[in-house]
């Protein structure tokens, strides 16, 4: 099996069987505030559209570029389709000219034919509201020889499935750095930002070191991240400072962390770079610079490719829309037939929530359903956001169903809360459809069995972690009284079972 970083989370698979172009992205995304880092674009994008088989794991635009996907993939590839209960990533690819799908079964080994013979694969679909844009994938590929797991920035909450199907898994690639918007944006000291940065840093590199002693692959490729962030007021999210609490470590940082907890199979893989196996033999890997030649002075690196990329990013920021009309008859049109039909989740988000757009500022009632002008005397709302008004006239303009996989990701924007997290709110804001809301709802509403128990350092809690199920045997962490789930890093007070993450979600737990 040959297989090709072609940057981010993106690889090109060869066996003899066929080949399967995995989450290609080219072009910036997220309102240009994301680039592939290391610059991907000298690669023959040509050559690499003609594979047999294409993979996109979600619709994240980081792994889902319409532009290049439009421009330079074959439509007569076959597509190889997750099983996500929304059909959104089918719609989008068929909006694109791609007809030819092979539809998976949510972690079930299925065997492809390429022109060359057959392939084992198997998708592991992620179907919860939190996992990515209403889905979220990780695919394994065999050739008979050679086992590669590509879960690229998904997290699945049973690698048991993943043994149980294909036995020693020879090479893994994976996710281990920031992507989310936490704590940058957030209207805090300086000080506080910079240590909840450093915690969210580490954790995010434990979770990753945790699959992999799950997983337990001879060899694991860093990848998935970290973006590069070019524009000259994002510059500063670029871990290129030797700042503690950059939330977007580098390769080079998480494969020293690799080391130095014991395992020395970490692979470095940069666009172009192409790594030979056989089984769990490694015969080669070979790259297409230096790898020095980027982290040596990483930032010279990024303040070079900022000055080849700057029409790019112009040429992005000059599509955006215009005008200076009031938002809030649009938003109320939006938002109010969401509200209407998702009681759990506005109950769940519980209080009215602050839109800054310029010098117009909407509140989105919860509690009452609405969407609304400022009360006077109404005070600062528990949880708002500030946002250039541009960037949600776009969003209108161009009928955008996920705020949070379009502005929020961008990081173009600054918020701040009373309290903790709130996971209902971001799940709103990812599902401005009717078929999207619904299918939030009736899964915030199911039952979830947590009759089952596990033992952490002298506490006996529920086996399955309330926010998304992740096992905590594997995951859970205890230190005092205090039980972290590292899938998300979420937080317990054993004590009480209260979660101090978010609101509701409490945990079973008693001392032993």
């Amino acid at each position: 099996m040959q297989i090709t970083s072609v940057g981010h989370a993106g690889f090109h698979i060869r066996t003899a069987a066929g080949t399967i172009l995995c989450d290609p992205w080219v072009n910036p995304a997220y309102f240009g505030s994301w680039f592939p880092f290391p610059d991907n674009t000298q690669l023959d994008w040509d050559e690499l559209g003609n594979s047999d088989f294409l993979y996109v794991s979600h619709l994240h635009r980081d792994h889902f570029d319409a532009k290049l996907l439009t421009e330079k993939i074959n439509k007569d590839t076959t597509v190889l389709l997750p099983d996500y209960p929304v059909p959104d990533l089918k719609r989008e690819l068929e909006a694109l000219g791609f007809h030819k799908f092979f539809e998976t079964e949510d972690s079930v080994k299925h065997t492809v034919t390429g022109p060359g013979g057959d392939l084992e694969i198997m998708i592991i679909a992620l179907r919860a509201p939190a996992d990515g844009p209403i889905g979220d994938s990780g695919i394994v590929v065999s050739d008979g020889e050679t086992v590669c797991f590509n879960m690229n920035d998904a997290r699945p909450v049973d690698m048991d499935v993943l043994h149980d199907a294909f036995g020693h898994v020879d090479i893994h690639l994976l996710q281990y750095s920031g992507a989310i918007w936490y704590p940058a944006v957030y209207d805090i000291p300086a000080r506080t930002k910079a240590n909840f940065g450093k915690q969210k840093r580490q954790r995010g590199m434990d979770r990753a070191r945790a699959y992999i002693e799950q997983v337990g692959a001879t060899w694991v490729v860093p990848s998935a991240g970290p973006p590069v962030f070019l524009d000259d007021e994002l510059r500063y999210l670029n871990d290129d400072r030797g700042e503690e609490g950059n939330i977007f470590p580098d390769q080079i940082t998480f494969l020293d962390q690799m080391e130095i907890h014991g395992n020395a199979g970490g692979l470095l893989m940069i666009p172009g770079s192409v790594a030979e196996l056989r089984g769990k033999e490694l015969s080669s890997i070979t790259h297409p610079v230096v790898p020095d030649s980027i982290y040596g002075d990483k930032a010279a690196y990024i303040q070079d490719m900022a000055e080849r990329m700057a029409p790019v990013l112009a040429a992005e920021k000059a599509s955006w829309a215009t005008g200076d009309e009031p938002l809030l008859p649009q938003l109320k049109e939006l938002f109010e037939p969401i509200m209407a039909q998702s009681d759990l989740i506005c109950d769940g988000i519980g209080y009215p929530v602050g839109l800054v757009m310029g010098e117009e500022t909407v509140v989105l009632d919860f509690p009452a359903r609405t969407v609304r002008p400022v009360v006077e005397g109404e005070g600062k709302y528990r949880y708002g956001f500030r946002i250039d008004p541009q960037l949600v006239r776009t969003v209108l303009r161009d009928d955008e169903p996920d705020w949070v996989n379009t502005i929020f990701l961008s990081t173009r924007f600054t918020t701040w809360r009373v309290g903790g997290y709130n996971e209902f709110l971001y799940t709103f804001f990812k599902c401005l459809t009717d078929e999207r809301i619904a299918y939030a709802d009736g899964w915030f509403n199911e039952a979830h069995d947590d009759s089952a128990s596990t033992e952490l350092e002298g506490w006996e809690v529920q086996r399955r972690c309330p926010h998304l199920k992740a096992d905590l045997s594997k995951f859970g962490v205890v230190e005092g009284n205090t039980l972290t789930c590292n899938l998300h890093g979420w937080q317990w007070d054993l004590e009480s079972g209260r979660c101090k993450t978010s609101k509701g979600h409490e945990l079973r737990s008693r001392k032993l």
